[in-house]
This record gives structure tokens, C-alpha cells and sequence, in this order.
């Protein structure tokens, strides 16, 4: 319990001093609408449109944060795309800065010239920025769906190499993203050029060690457990499974899976994956201490995303934002969000 107030208490002072008000957009999302039947978008398009954001959040690392992480979930893929796309065209680091500013400038002024779009996603991703960069590639590869070009398509496919970018928060997985359905088309009918990102991955080799202390003193929990006709066990694990189901028929079927993945149910079948029930918790032998450090870890990176997102609304003077992330953070966020001064938080 003392850790909770400590950190509502931390939170309270960082945005005591912030001086101004931000209203945000929590949309939690899939990051992969594969599996799902054609998706109806346009209620969540039309909420946006009546907020009237002035910037957008998605969970990508941002350039300075990126720099200097060592590791983390998506680093090698990251840095195989950097290397890849730096043997493509080289722009030395100190002028990565004055090259995308240069490119802003002249794509703004020569919107249609997809050419340079392509030019200006490849400077972001060699500065690092993901967001941006999948921004201005997604907007190439829209423009492609819609209206066949070769030329431009092999002139993209030699500088960005799409194709080859598989793995990780890729160009592959861009396509059929909540950016690429959401965010992006939101962001390009507002005229916004930029989006902005939020992710926070310090912690993510604490949560990885967790999670594997975790699962291996479970899969001895589970089978000892349940070798001894532990019922209520059962009927909790069984509990866990029927929502995972529940959440693969709405995946299938839904049409609106957006917003049912933005209601308390949703939010119930996602945070059981990780973390079971808390009814689990006191049983004999559980593991625990393990769970408890997942969750602090969950927590952490929860707090720190957060955390970004008002400093770098403020620091923008942005007051209403949209923040696009994975809907298993958005109850999480939410309730972060409520606790801290001058934030007022909105969801579908």
C-alpha cells in the first residue's frame, strides 16, 4: 500500500508543476486487426473528430529514449531495420536533424510528392523515430493501394525495404495496425505532421525476469495443484480460459472490436493473461512474490508512459490529445491518469 501512495504522491507533485490543463483521448487498441472481419472505424473516427485533438500519442520509444536503451523486447529489430536502411542511403548522425527539417519543409510545400515522403520516413528512421518514420511510410503505402505506380513502388521497396522489415514494431505490421486504421488517417485529415511518442521500456528486463520466474514456478503450482483436486483452482483456470475465447469470438466477429476492447470486460480477459485473478494469489504455494514483481514492473512502465505523455503535452502546449495504445494498458493508464492534478482523461 505504501507503494501506491508514494507513487500517486510523486505523481501529484510532477503535475502540480506543470501549470496547465490536458485533456486526453485513451484509446486502447489492437496492434494487429488481421484476424478480425472488416472493421467499422467510423464511430471512433467521428469521436475524434468531435475532440478536436491537437497532437496524437502512440506507444512508440522516442529517438532520445531510443538512443539510449541497451535492450529491450524490439532493440535487435530496431537496429537491423538502422543498419539495413543506413547501407541504403547514409546520412551522417549530425545531420540527421537539419536533413528531416529540410524534408518537412519541402514535402509540406509539395504534399502529393510521394517521392519525398519516402525520403523523409527513411530520415526518421535513421534519427530513430519510429512513429514518424511509419507516419510518412504509411502514407506512401496508402497512396500506392489506392492508385498503382511502379516506379514509385520500386523506388520505395530500394530505400525503405518494407518487405524485409518483419519482426518487431515493423513496416509489416504498420499495415494492418491502429495506426494504420486510426491514428494516421485521424492525423492527416487534421493536418497534423508529426506524432508523437510515449512508450517507456526502461523496465522492460525487470518485467521480462518476472515474467519467466513467474511461469516456471507456475507450470509446478498448476500441476501440483490440480493433481490434488484443488476445484477452486480449476474453476478459476477455467474462468481464465473461457474469457480467452470470449475474446477470440469478438476478434472474429466483431465488426466494432475497437470498442469492446475499451470496456471493463475486455479489460478483465486481457490483465487475466498476465495476471491471473487475485483469488489465485493466497492459494498454497503460488508463486506469489513473482506475480507481485510482474505487476510492479506492469505498473512501472504503465506510470512512465503516462508520465511522458504530460510532459510532452506540456511541453508542446498541447490540451487535447489522442493516445493510442494496446488496450491491455488502457484500463491501467486510466486510472493513472485520474490521480493526477489538471488531467482529465476520456475514453470510447
Amino acid at each position: 500500500m505504501r507503494f501506491y501512495i508514494t507513487i500517486f504522491l510523486v505523481l501529484g507533485i510532477f503535475a502540480n508543476g506543470f501549470g496547465q490543463k490536458v485533456k486526453i483521448l485513451l484509446i486502447g487498441a489492437s496492434h494487429d486487426y488481421r484476424k478480425s472481419k472488416d472493421q467499422n472505424f467510423s464511430n471512433i473516427h467521428q469521436r475524434i473528430r468531435a475532440f478536436k485533438p491537437s497532437a496524437f500519442f502512440g506507444e512508440f520509444v522516442s529517438p532520445e529514449d531510443e538512443a539510449t536503451l541497451m535492450d529491450y523486447w524490439c532493440k535487435t529489430d530496431n537496429l537491423k531495420r538502422l543498419k539495413k536502411l543506413r547501407s541504403n542511403r547514409h546520412i551522417p548522425l549530425d545531420k540527421i536533424t537539419r536533413v528531416i527539417d529540410s524534408l518537412k519543409v519541402i514535402s509540406e510545400r509539395d504534399n502529393d510528392n510521394f517521392y519525398l515522403k519516402s525520403d523523409l520516413a527513411h530520415a526518421y528512421y535513421l534519427a530513430q523515430d519510429a512513429a514518424n518514420g511509419h507516419y510518412l511510410y504509411w502514407q506512401v503505402y496508402d497512396h500506392l493501394n489506392k492508385s498503382a505506380d511502379s516506379k514509385l513502388e520500386k523506388y520505395v521497396d530500394s530505400l525503405l525495404c518494407p518487405k524485409q522489415d518483419v519482426s518487431g514494431r515493423s513496416m509489416k505490421r504498420l499495415a494492418t495496425s491502429e495506426y494504420a486504421f486510426i491514428a494516421f488517417p485521424m492525423m492527416k485529415e487534421f493536418g497534423l505532421t508529426e506524432m508523437l511518442s510515449m512508450d517507456c521500456q526502461d523496465y522492460d528486463l525487470n518485467w521480462t525476469a518476472s515474467a519467466i520466474a513467474f511461469h516456471n514456478k507456475f507450470e509446478v503450482f498448476q500441476k501440483d495443484s490440480l493433481a490434488t483436486a484443488y476445484k477452486a483452482i480449476a474453476a478459476l483456470l477455467e474462468k481464465r480460459d473461457k474469457g480467452f475465447k470470449k475474446y477470440q469470438e469478438m476478434e472474429r466477429s466483431s465488426n466494432v472490436f475497437t470498442e469492446w476492447l475499451n470496456t471493463d470486460e475486455a479489460a478483465d480477459i486481457l490483465a487475466s493473461g498476465d495476471f491471473y485473478f487475485n483469488e489465485l494469489y493466497n492459494f498454497k504455494n503460488f508463486p506469489k512474490e513473482e506475480i507481485l514483481s510482474q505487476i510492479h514492473w506492469w505498473k512501472k512502465r504503465n506510470e512512465g508512459m503516462c508520465m511522458n505523455i504530460v510532459n510532452r503535452a506540456n511541453e508542446i502546449h498541447a490540451k487535447r490529445v489522442v493516445v493510442m495504445v494496446g488496450a491491455n494498458h488502457r484500463k491501467f493508464m486510466q486510472e493513472i491518469f485520474q490521480k493526477i492534478p489538471d488531467i482529465e482523461v476520456l475514453t470510447l
